[in-house]
C-alpha cells in the first residue's frame, strides 16, 4: 500500500522545521536550513508588499558591501559571517512568504502546532535540567533551557484570539493548547517576552491606534507600570536571588541597562549588568573617531568592535566583536546611519498596513501593527530580525502572505476537530 503525502504536509514540516532549527543555537545549521527552504518553496511571482521588505534589509546589505571595498584588512572570516546574518531577515521573510502560499488553508493551524510542538520540547529540557541537572535557580534553569522564544507568544497571542484568526480548533484542544504554551512562554522568565506579550494584546485589541479609549487604558498601564517598579524597587531585590528574585533584580535594572552612558568596567556588577551599553558606548566612540564618512555609511561587512578588554560571551572569551545585541547599533557598526534609516522604514512597512472590511484582515493588521511596536524593543536589546535564535522574520513573510491571499479570496475554514 502506497502513502501519498500531501504538497501542504510537507510545506508545514519544512515550516516547523525552519521555525524550531534556530533553538538548537547552531547558526550555521540555520543557516543550511532556510537556504534550502527557501530554494525549493521559490514562487513565480511576489507582491509588491513582500518585495518592499525585502528590498530594505537587501539594501543594508548592499551598502555594507560596498563599504567594505574601501577597507581591504577585514578577515575573509567575518566577511563571509556577517553576509550571512545580514541575510537572514532576507531569508527568512522569503520562506514566510513561500510556505505560506503553499498551506494557505492551514496556516494557523500551522503555527499554533508548530508552537505546541516547541512548548512540549523546552517543557522536556525544563525537566530534565531541574530533575537530572540539578538547576535550582533561575539563571540555572535559563541557561540549560533557553532564555527566550518570541515564536511560543505569537502562539499564545493567536490562542487567546483565535476567534479572529478563525483557527477553529476544539474547546479541550484550545484550552490545553493556551495552557501548555503560555506556560512554557513563562518558564522563559524573559523580560522581552512579557513586553512582548502585552503590545501584542494591546494591539489585538485595538489599543495601539491613538484614540479616547486607547489614549486611557495606555495611561492605566503607565501609571501601573511605575506603581510595580516603585514597589520592586523598594523591595530591592538581589542579584541571584532565590526563586523569582532573580527576574526582579532584572526587571530592577532594565530601565538602565541598554542606557547607560557611563559604566565602571573594573566594577564586575555594573560591568555585568549594563554590558549592552557598554557595547553601544563603544560602537559609538568608534563610529565617530572615524569621521563623518563612516558615520553615514557604516563601517561595512567585517567590520569589528574593540571592547578595549576580553570579555567572556557565549563559550568565549573576544575582545573584538562583530555583532552586537543592540540591532540598531549592529545595522549603524555595518550601514551607519543611512542603514538604521531603511532598517526604520522597514519597521514602519508594518505599521502601513491597508485597511479592509474583511475581518481576518483587520485583524492580521493589528498583529503587525504590534510586531511593528515589539521590534523597536527587541531590536535594542536582541538584535531583533538579525538574532541568531530568531524567527520573526519567517512570521511577517508568513502574514503579509496570508493577509494578501485572504484579500483576493474567501475563506474556507477547516472544520472542527
Amino acid at each position: 500500500m502506497s502513502v501519498v503525502l500531501r504538497k501542504s504536509y510537507l510545506h508545514q514540516v519544512l515550516f516547523a522545521l525552519c521555525i524550531a532549527v534556530p533553538y538548537l543555537n547552531i547558526y550555521e545549521l540555520t543557516f543550511a536550513v532556510w537556504i534550502f527552504t527557501v530554494m525549493i518553496t521559490l514562487q513565480n511571482s511576489y507582491s509588491l508588499t513582500i518585495l518592499k521588505q525585502v528590498l530594505c534589509f537587501s539594501l543594508i546589505l548592499m551598502i555594507a558591501v560596498v563599504v567594505n571595498f574601501f577597507h581591504t584588512d577585514y578577515k575573509a572570516y567575518f566577511i563571509i559571517r556577517d553576509i550571512t546574518y545580514l541575510l537572514k531577515p532576507i531569508i527568512g521573510v522569503l520562506i514566510g512568504y513561500q510556505l505560506c502560499k503553499n498551506n494557505f488553508t492551514e496556516a494557523f493551524r500551522t503555527i499554533v502546532y508548530t508552537g505546541v510542538m516547541i512548548a512540549v520540547i523546552h517543557l522536556l529540557i525544563i525537566t530534565h535540567a531541574i530533575a537530572l541537572l540539578h538547576a535550582r535557580n533561575l539563571n540555572d534553569i535559563r541557561l540549560r533551557s533557553g532564555f527566550f522564544s518570541d515564536f511560543e507568544v505569537y502562539v499564545v497571542i493567536i490562542l487567546i484570539f483565535h476567534d479572529k484568526f478563525q483557527l477553529n480548533l476544539s474547546r479541550k484542544k484550545l484550552y490545553f493548547f493556551t495552557a501548555l504554551v503560555s506556560f512554557s512562554a513563562f518558564m522563559y522568565f524573559a523580560r522581552t517576552n512579557f513586553i512582548q506579550f502585552a503590545v501584542l494584546f494591546l494591539a489585538m485589541k485595538g489599543y495601539l491606534k491613538l484614540n479616547k479609549t486607547s489614549l486611557t487604558i495606555i495611561v492605566l498601564l503607565v501609571i501601573t507600570t511605575i506603581v510595580g517598579y516603585s514597589a520592586i524597587l523598594y523591595v530591592n531585590p538581589k542579584r541571584n536571588g532565590p526563586g523569582i528574585e532573580t527576574l526582579l533584580y532584572k526587571i530592577k535594572i532594565a530601565p538602565r541597562e541598554a542606557l547607560k552612558t557611563k559604566i565602571n568596567a573594573d566594577d564586575w556588577k555594573d560591568f555585568n549588568d549594563n554590558y549592552r551599553s557598554y557595547e553601544n558606548i563603544h560602537t559609538v566612540k568608534q563610529m565617530t573617531r572615524k569621521g563623518v564618512p563612516t558615520i553615514i555609511f557604516g563601517s561595512g561587512i567585517g567590520s569589528r568592535i574593540d571592547l578595549k578588554r576580553q570579555v567572556w560571551l557565549g563559550d568565549m572569551m573576544l575582545r573584538y566583536i562583530s555583532i552586537l545585541h543592540n540591532g540598531f547599533m549592529t545595522v549603524f557598526l555595518k550601514s551607519g546611519v543611512l542603514g538604521i534609516l531603511i532598517y526604520l522604514y522597514s519597521i514602519f512597512l508594518l505599521f502601513r498596513q491597508k485597511k479592509s472590511n474583511k475581518p481576518i484582515i483587520t485583524n492580521i493588521n493589528l498583529l503587525l501593527i504590534g510586531t511593528g511596536v515589539f521590534l523597536i524593543f527587541s531590536n535594542w536589546v536582541f538584535l531583533g530580525v538579525y538574532n541568531l535564535l530568531d524567527n520573526k522574520s519567517i512570521l511577517i513573510g508568513f502574514l503579509i502572505c496570508f493577509k494578501e491571499i485572504s484579500d483576493k479570496k474567501a475563506i474556507t475554514a477547516p472544520e472542527n476537530d
